[in-house]
């Protein structure tokens, strides 16, 4: 015998098959990442939106009752405008009959609008001491504010006291408001005011370095002379009180156009600006009140030339020269467009955010209401089909034919068939040996049994061996099973039952994961019992079955043939079919009684590739049968009933069921850790409830539910990304090939049989 040996050094060839698969694979990657993607961008928008609502690296510390010792005495004393040059800190005073009219903690969309219109109304400027995260959130109202005159100052990104954080937090917090203010109107500023601070008297050791660190930075920090303490909402009345200086003297007066509820803010301001206009009193800005002490020469506490006040704050270039707004510079190149880049991010966030909530309600209501339909309607299947007089007519024992698709399955095959071979209903095998190229075929015939036939094709796929072997049976009922899995000897006359009824064309059977040892073995399992025969209870009695396994399932050839046999247009053949026959009329029942034992995936990469293929698959089969939306008798009642259910249930819920996670993950670590775990543990225990029924129903041992919380926490997470993985590959227009999982045979008796 001669063979050829390949030249030293050269690498054989890759397959037709190779190559088809190596493309294949390569198609998927971008869709993994882009799922990928798709999820992190979920993360980074709920990151944001907790950011600017100050959930996210909120600090609610308050400093009170510091000591002051290491602030100059000119500064406890002087002013409420503090600015600095060449280092050396200085305060300046409102001038008398002055008022330097503050507003703090907006802009709020409610609020806001309301004092612009009053100040347009009355011709009064103002300073707006604002949140950069509102800001970024409402840049419509900072642009109208700007507009009219006003200026605008910072007070930080989240309203945190900037005496407990880091130098970096303090430029970030700068940073990011000066970003938002870019993005928003298209200017910075140069004037400051911390959050929780009033007067000048009230610097302590620890804030002190905060001012004056913004100083090199060049920012003027603005405290108050008066304050209207409007946030604690003591009457209108009350606020004017407050909020008018003693004597005639000048005064930085302080008002809150945002923080809370503000309609006796928005009642008391013009009742303000008639009274001290009555006494003589005009409005200006901060920067107004540093140009004026310019121009007139005066100082309070230490030096404040004139020098010192243009460098606090100098006509800005772009920004109309109007004195008012002196403290305003004009964004322009890399920091407007980040600020543009900034505020349609927040845009984002504040519109997916709330979409996202209601999204999370919806599938938080349909995963409790499918809960609640499994319960009552599996508990009322099984009590119908376990009365003593349930019958489903004179018993079915002429003889049926069992169809075994297989391809490769030598570790498998004969475990199979010895487990038919004990069947106590008459049978006959046909093994459709799907091109195999480890022996399949020769080790069915090596077995010897009288009523196995093995026919054997070239590989055409799972659909086709089907066919082949319908085509091929001599009766009129076909049980379909897959070469891994193994009956009990009692399943093929019960599966077979439920044919005395003459309307009924197809039966599901009760598929159970048989090598359930190993960790990823018994979360299968967990789903099979839960998942899959639950909900099979729930849609035999709407009659909308929507998948008959592929492991057991039984079917009359008459309406395999009517609806054209298995197709081969989707890679869910199983739910294709089934949906076919209630569309043509025919009724597809469950019976439960009727048990195989299947191998499940034994890792993560199987099992990611068959639940690819099943979710793939079952959008294939949906989409393929759409029009039974518009039908009408037998096929508009699955397409009205069974297919919103499939939909809903399938789809839509497990598609949208992570956001469930990321806000639980999202509540624990950024809201409240105790309410949030509070919440998942009643979610886990309602699937804990009907886990524990399903397997009480189908007689199951309960130990395996000690696995369920981290069936929870990493199995269901893993079938997520699957599912969100094949709406990708839809959308995209992905096709799919058939892909054969590796099996090892350790299911080689009933577990639990008998």
């Amino acid at each position: 015998m001669t063979t050829t040996t390949p030249a030293r050094g050269r690498r054989r060839a890759p397959s037709r098959v190779e190559r088809a698969a190596g493309k294949a694979a390569a198609l998927q990657r971008p869709r993994v990442i882009l799922a990928l993607l798709l999820l992190l961008a979920l993360v980074c928008v709920m990151l944001l939106d907790g950011y600017l609502r100050a959930e996210v690296g909120g600090d609610q510390r308050v400093r009170t009752g510091a000591a002051s010792s290491d602030v100059p005495d000119d500064i406890l004393d002087g002013g409420p405008i503090v600015t600095f040059r060449g280092g050396q800190a200085a305060t300046v005073s409102v001038p008398d009959r002055t008022i330097a009219l503050t507003f703090d903690d907006g802009p709020d969309p409610t609020w806001t609008p309301q004092v612009l219109d009053i100040l347009e109304r009355y011709d009064v400027p103002a300073t707006f001491f604002l949140v950069g995260s509102m800001v970024s959130r409402h840049p419509g109202v900072v642009r109208d504010m700007v507009g009219q005159g006003h200026e605008v100052g910072i007070h930080t990104f989240t309203h945190i006291d900037l005496s407990y954080q880091s130098d970096a937090r303090v430029r970030r917090e700068m940073e990011q408001t000066q970003l938002a203010l870019a993005g928003a109107a298209g200017i910075t500023t140069t004037l400051f005011r911390a959050p929780y601070s009033s007067q000048t008297d009230a610097i302590d050791n620890y804030s002190w370095p905060v001012y004056e660190k913004l100083g090199q930075d060049g920012y003027t920090s603005v405290f108050v002379d008066t304050d209207s303490d409007d946030w604690k909402r003591p009457g209108v009345a009350k606020i004017v009180q407050w909020a008018t200086p003693e004597e005639d003297e000048g005064a930085s007066v302080l008002f809150h156009d945002a923080g809370g509820e503000r309609s006796q803010t928005i009642a008391a301001l013009p009742k303000y600006i008639e009274k001290m206009r009555a006494k003589g009193y005009t409005f200006t800005t901060v920067s107004g009140v540093l140009q004026a002490r310019q121009q007139d020469g005066q100082q309070d506490g230490q030096q404040a030339s004139a020098d010192t006040a243009d460098t606090a704050a100098p006509a800005a270039p772009g920004a109309g020269g109007n004195r008012l707004q002196a403290a305003h510079r004009e964004a322009t190149g890399m920091l407007l467009y980040e600020g543009r880049a900034l505020v349609a991010a927040v845009a984002v966030a504040e519109w997916a955010v709330p979409t996202l909530s209601v999204g999370l309600t919806v599938v938080g209501v349909a995963v409790l209401g499918r809960f609640g339909m499994m319960l009552v309607l599996a508990r009322r299947h099984h009590r119908q089909r376990n009365r003593r007089r349930f019958g489903w007519g004179p018993p079915v024992t002429r003889p049926v034919s069992v169809i075994v698709p297989a391809y490769n399955e030598k570790e498998c095959i004969a475990n199979t068939l010895h487990s038919l071979a004990r069947s106590t209903h008459p049978i006959e095998i046909i093994v459709v040996d799907d091109g195999s190229t480890d022996g399949t075929a020769d080790i069915a015939e090596a077995l010897g049994m009288p009523n196995v036939r093995v026919i054997r094709q070239a590989n055409a796929g799972k659909p086709a061996a089907l066919n082949n072997g319908v085509r091929s049976a001599r009766y009129d009922i076909v049980v379909m099973m897959d070469g891994d899995t193994v009956f009990e000897p009692d399943t093929v006359r019960q599966l077979v039952q439920p044919f005395a009824d003459p309307g009924v064309g197809a039966v599901a059977g009760n598929a159970k994961v048989g090598n359930r040892t190993t960790v990823i073995g018994a979360w299968q399992h967990i789903e099979y019992v839960m998942g899959f025969n639950l909900d099979r209870r729930m849609y035999d009695l709407l009659r909308c079955m929507p998948t008959i396994p592929g492991a057991i399932g039984a079917f009359r050839r008459e309406a395999v043939l009517q609806v054209g046999g298995m197709s081969e247009d989707t890679l869910a053949e199983d739910t294709d079919i089934t949906i076919a026959l209630h569309r043509a009329g025919w009724r597809v029942v469950y019976q439960e009684h009727a048990r195989a034992w299947t191998e499940a995936p034994g890792s993560l990469k199987q099992l990611w590739s068959q639940r690819y293929r099943w979710s793939y698959g079952t959008m294939q089969a949906l989409w393929k049968h759409r029009k039974s939306l518009t039908d009408r008798g037998p096929s508009g009642r699955f397409g009205r009933v069974g297919m919103p259910l499939v939909v809903l249930f399938q789809i839509v819920t497990p598609v949208f069921a992570p956001l469930i996670d990321v806000f639980t993950v999202y509540a624990m670590i950024f809201v409240d850790l105790r309410a949030s775990l509070l919440a998942w543990a009643a979610v886990l225990g309602v699937q804990l409830l009907c886990a524990a029924y399903a397997f009480r129903l189908d007689r199951e041992k309960y130990r395996y539910l000690l696995m369920m919380p981290l069936q929870q926490l990493a199995y269901r997470q893993m079938m997520y990304l699957v599912l969100i993985h094949s709406c990708v590959t839809a959308l995209t227009g992905g096709r799919l090939r058939w892909q054969k999982l590796k099996r090892t045979g350790e299911v080689g008796t009933p577990a639990g049989a008998g």
